[in-house]
């Protein structure tokens, strides 16, 4: 049978610290302090932590194994409660934090024995190993969604390893290059990404529990079998540290904001090619919106979105690491600030990652244009190579060449559209070149054949090693 509070008839504590304290905090102070409208999400990691503790506690003789049975049924019974409360009663929880009122729902289901189960255990400590449970699978969702952004960009890249395309650097065209080198261009960053947000999820799968308020636990807890029971990778070396260490906060939330700036750069190139302007990419009616005034608006809000999330993911991290910057050693409450940053960031990235890979997926290249787009211009370096390749210095060259750039631009001709004559003029060793050749845009591409370049077989080597990253 499941106790309850009027079985049992004991009125928990209203505080969990209110003893040396002759009166209530005032309601300013209570509103400031209270965070349970921002932690109640880490209930679920509340109770688990509990569990492992109460475990450790009894393994260390501190409590009787029938206290740790009904310790385990009691935190089975909380937890059951809270995944059925409705918004209504979250809201009208009294308690400070996510701690107090596990708590609280602990000694209305066990009764008295809910007190002993705090014992040699912090707050410090046990938001500490809440946030860094969280965090860890937080961190794996947030893989996940990466890698599908990821696998959006390679199935447009293997769509289109044949679309010729320009580049761009100062926002002016460069060279020819292959629409999937471009995609692929966006997907390397998303990969790196992820492999710093592995390192930074290993970082905070370290066990703070076990390190009390500052000092450590008096007790002889088996804090390895605790890292054991709760998944944690390492057991914290200091317990000084331990219970103000919110570096991993500060990489995963730089992590985010990474994040948040590749996807920006992304969507700026997609917001740019999109328009009538550029007309490179055409967006899916699911991913565009429309124009309460103009009817024919078709607008890319899921990128603009995209580019915009990135400013609240930089200031998530600018807001922790200015946090951190001034604190003493030990805990201090300023350090309750951390997870709001953190929970926003994180359910920022859960929004806008599947906006961004149906955005992507769903995109549609207009071939034509991006091929239109590739003028003669963008084969001067071709035709610098090929004087290169006849051993004149890449210096004089690219003056040669250069020198040919401004004739057409002076005689509003384009470069390929200058007779022979001119081009010996600018070099001899253009007498028996073949134009043709030197103006093709495929064997420009065909040219940068290295690894990493936009050549078809360099490109698909890149789609390879990426479906091995994924």
């Amino acid at each position: 049978m499941p106790n309850t509070a009027s079985t049992f008839e004991i009125a928990p504590p209203p505080r969990l610290w209110g003893g040396r304290f002759a009166a209530e905090p005032a309601p300013e102070m209570d509103r400031l302090n209270r965070s349970l409208p921002v932690d109640m999400r880490l209930w679920r990691e509340d109770v688990a932590g509990s569990q492992a503790w109460a475990s450790a506690i009894a393994a260390a003789g501190v409590i009787s194994h029938a206290e740790w049975l009904r310790l385990q049924a009691g935190l089975d019974r909380v937890a059951a409660r809270l995944d059925a409360w409705p918004a209504d009663e979250w809201r009208a929880a009294p308690d400070e934090d996510v701690h107090s009122l596990v708590e609280r729902l602990l000694y209305e289901e066990a009764g008295e024995v809910a007190g002993k189960l705090h014992t040699g255990r912090s707050r410090n400590d046990q938001v500490a190993t809440d946030a860094r449970l969280w965090a860890i699978g937080a961190a794996a969702r947030l893989d996940a969604a990466l890698r599908d952004v990821q696998r959006a960009l390679l199935e447009q890249a293997e769509a289109h390893r044949g679309t010729v395309m320009p580049s761009y650097t100062h926002m002016q065209r460069a060279q020819p290059v292959s629409a999937a080198h471009w995609l692929l261009s966006h997907a390397w960053p998303l990969a790196r990404d992820r492999e710093r947000l592995g390192q930074a999820r290993e970082r905070a799968a370290v066990l703070p529990l076990g390190s009390g308020a500052i000092a450590g636990c008096p007790f002889p807890v088996d804090r390895v079998l605790l890292k054991e029971t709760l998944g944690f990778h390492a057991v914290s070396p200091n317990s000084i540290d331990a219970v103000a260490d919110r570096d991993w906060v500060a990489e995963l939330l730089f992590v985010g904001a990474t994040v948040g700036v590749h996807l920006s750069r992304l969507a700026e190139d997609l917001v740019v090619f999109g328009s009538h302007e550029w007309g490179f990419v055409r967006f899916s009616d699911r991913f565009s919106t429309g124009s309460s005034l103009m009817p024919q608006k078709r607008n890319p809000d899921a990128m603009e979105l995209a580019r915009g999330k990135a400013g609240r993911l930089i200031g998530n991290l600018t807001a922790i690491l200015s946090v951190l910057k001034g604190l003493p050693s030990g805990y201090n409450k300023d350090l309750q600030e951390d997870k709001e940053a953190l929970f926003d960031t994180f359910d920022t990235l859960e929004a806008l990652l599947p906006a961004v890979s149906g955005t992507v997926r769903t995109l549609e290249l207009n071939t034509e244009r991006c091929a239109a787009a590739v003028d003669a211009g963008m084969l001067a370096t071709d035709l610098a190579d090929f004087l290169v390749r006849r051993g004149v210095p890449f210096r004089e060259a690219h003056g040669a060449v250069g020198r040919l750039v401004r004739t057409a631009e002076e005689t509003g001709c384009r470069v390929d559209e200058l007779d022979r004559r001119t081009f010996t003029e600018a070099s001899p060793h253009f007498a028996d070149a073949d134009f043709a050749l030197l103006f093709s845009p495929a064997a420009s591409l065909a040219a940068r054949a290295g690894i990493g370049g936009t050549a078809p077989d360099a490109v698909g080597e890149q789609i390879a090693a990426l479906r091995r990253v994924l």
